[in-house]
């Protein structure tokens, strides 16, 4: 990408690497990634991004994320002035779980939304 083949290389690795996780890792989950590898991918992502002096595209691609971080903080920030909770539960993903959303619906949810949020970050490139 860009005609850096260092990026093209790195972004290669960890996309098989996730890959890898994913083949053997399928529905029901043996293994969690967790905050340490989910904290790790998004900050391959913001490095790749600020390396190709691209910041603003994070805002489109990482669309989920971003709303996921920022739905913990309005429940910190509303629970303390109220005393009541803003969502059922934070982050964002376990209020539509007790919406009555099954685990399996949220995730093919936001993964769509993602794929679609990351070709229109594509196609603005």
């Amino acid at each position: 990408m860009a005609g850096i083949p260092e990026i093209s290389t790195f972004g290669s690795i960890m996309i098989g690497a996730v890959l890898g996780f994913l083949m053997f890792n399928l529905h029901p989950a043996k293994v969690f990634m967790g905050d340490t590898g989910s904290l790790l991918l998004g900050g391959v992502i913001s490095a790749l991004a600020l390396y190709l002096k691209m910041p603003l595209l994070l805002l489109i691609i990482a669309l989920i994320p971003v709303l996921e971080t920022i739905s913990v903080m309005i429940q910190v920030a509303y629970f303390k002035k109220t005393g009541k909770r803003f969502f059922k539960m934070a982050p964002l993903h376990h209020h539509f779980e007790l919406l009555g959303w099954k685990e399996n619906k949220v995730v093919v949810v936001f993964s769509l939304l993602t794929l679609v949020l990351c070709i229109i970050g594509l196609k603005a490139i």
